[in-house]
């Protein structure tokens, strides 16, 4: 069949116009201008989403990316520092290398609750930008310490405040002899000096009352205040952990006997007071010059506490050995020779000067070897000492009975050899001991 036959019309239809098929018209909806500026608006937030969306994940990248410090660094951030100016200050330091990049990271975790917190920080080698910011929002400042040393007065506490420059702002007024608990104490830098104060304080009121509740029986002190002053002396009379309640029971038989304590450290406050160290050794006529922490002189326990003692000190005086041990000598080997009775001193004060004497002729051979025989001696060299000093400080106590014949004094001269460092006389500024059962009474 042909296709390209037309169909038969009739004649009418034939001679009827074709209809034209008419076009749809736009709707006027769509061509008005609201809609037409509106599509624009969103064409241009699509194309700024998809802009700041490629500038987020490239700037993300850029904040989790491995950071310039080539080792671990300590960076100050201050009080009061914006994102803006502690992205400049890291940015100086070496810590980052872009500080926009750090600056949008951080206000981006701010906008989710996470602040920056200033401080002292150490930052490791090769932290992220996000590294820096967590750091920051968990303020992990970096932690000093400051370690006191048992035996030392409030003043030179005070003192080593001052030195440290880590620590702000000043001491108003030097605290309580014998308030501050020797220990080590952490802060963060731009700790205020008396905070660090408070903090000692309440350290020490705490030490002693758990030592005065668990205190023995029998002992003669009255009050917590008291057994502060005692412990204060063990203190300054031993540095040895093993020796600390032998010390204490030497003191608590004496206070019980009504005897003089007549230990060499009070006479020493009763002469310089909170500076601690006397310098020198005592001399003779400052053994019984009267000042109310002369132990040689007064009755009993001194007035207030002639130092900071330590815990190990103030559980010792609470808690002394029994024994029934009146009198103490340095030993020649760091420590002390203890005694019930004066004629066992004495024999220990012997073996002190035999020491000394050993010590005395090292010094002077190795001081002028062509003039003296190189004699072979055990004992360590010892400095000698002025003629006008008698005695160094720190002597154990030691007190004879109302009976018994007195000695005659050494000649000035005589050199004792130095304690050894371990009794803490060094730490404490105390020269060497002596027997005081060779002083006159």
């Amino acid at each position: 069949m042909d296709e390209n036959r037309t169909t038969p019309r009739s004649a009418r239809a034939a001679l009827e116009p074709e209809r034209l098929v008419t076009p749809k018209l736009r709707s006027r909806r769509a061509r008005h201008p609201i809609v037409i500026v509106g599509n624009a608006i969103f064409t241009f937030v699509l194309l700024l989403a998809v802009v700041f969306g490629a500038l987020a994940y490239w700037g993300n990248q850029r904040f989790q990316e491995q950071g310039p410090l080539a080792e671990d660094k300590l960076v100050n951030i201050p009080r009061g520092a914006g994102i803006r100016d502690i992205g400049e200050i890291l940015a100086r330091e070496g810590v980052i290398r872009d500080p926009w990049i750090f600056i949008a990271g951080a206000a981006a975790m701010k906008a989710r609750g996470a602040d920056l917190k200033f401080g002292e920080y150490q930052f490791s080698k090769g932290a992220s930008p996000r590294d820096v910011a967590e750091t920051m929002v968990e303020g992990k400042v970096v932690q000093h310490q400051f370690t006191v040393a048992e035996g030392l007065t409030s003043e030179q506490i005070v003192a080593r405040l001052l030195e440290n420059d880590k620590l702000i702002g000043n001491v108003r007024e030097v605290p309580r002899e014998g308030s501050l608990l020797p220990d080590g104490y952490r802060f963060t830098r731009g700790t205020a000096r008396d905070d660090i104060i408070k903090r000692m304080q309440a350290a020490q009121a705490r030490v002693l009352k758990e030592a005065w509740d668990r205190r023995a029986s029998d002992l003669p002190v009255a009050s917590p205040e008291q057994l502060l002053v005692l412990a204060s002396i063990i203190e300054k009379e031993t540095g040895k952990a093993d020796e600390r309640t032998r010390v204490a029971a030497v003191f608590v038989n004496r206070l019980k006997s009504k005897m003089k304590l007549q230990s060499d450290p009070t006479i020493i406050y009763g002469l310089v007071g909170g500076k601690g160290a006397l310098g020198r050794g005592i001399l003779k006529s400052e053994i019984t010059q009267p000042t109310p922490y002369n132990t040689y002189v007064i009755e009993g326990l001194p007035p207030g506490p002639i130092a900071n003692p330590g815990r190990a000190s103030i559980e010792a005086a609470a808690n002394p050995a029994r024994t029934r041990e009146l009198f103490f000598v340095a030993d020649g080997t760091g420590g002390h020779a203890f005694s019930e009775t004066y004629d066992q001193h004495q024999k220990h004060v012997a073996k002190l000067r035999g020491i000394e004497r050993d010590a005395r002729e090292a010094a002077e051979a190795a001081a002028n070897p062509a003039a003296q025989s190189p004699a072979p001696t055990t004992a360590p060299a010892a400095p000698q000492r002025p003629a006008q000093a008698v005695r160094p400080a720190g002597a154990a106590p030691a007190q004879r009975p109302a009976a018994a014949p007195q000695p005659a004094r050494p000649a000035p001269a005589a050199q004792p050899a130095p304690r050894n460092p371990q009794q803490g006389a060094a730490q404490r500024g105390q020269a060497a001991p002596v027997p005081n059962a060779a002083r006159t009474q």
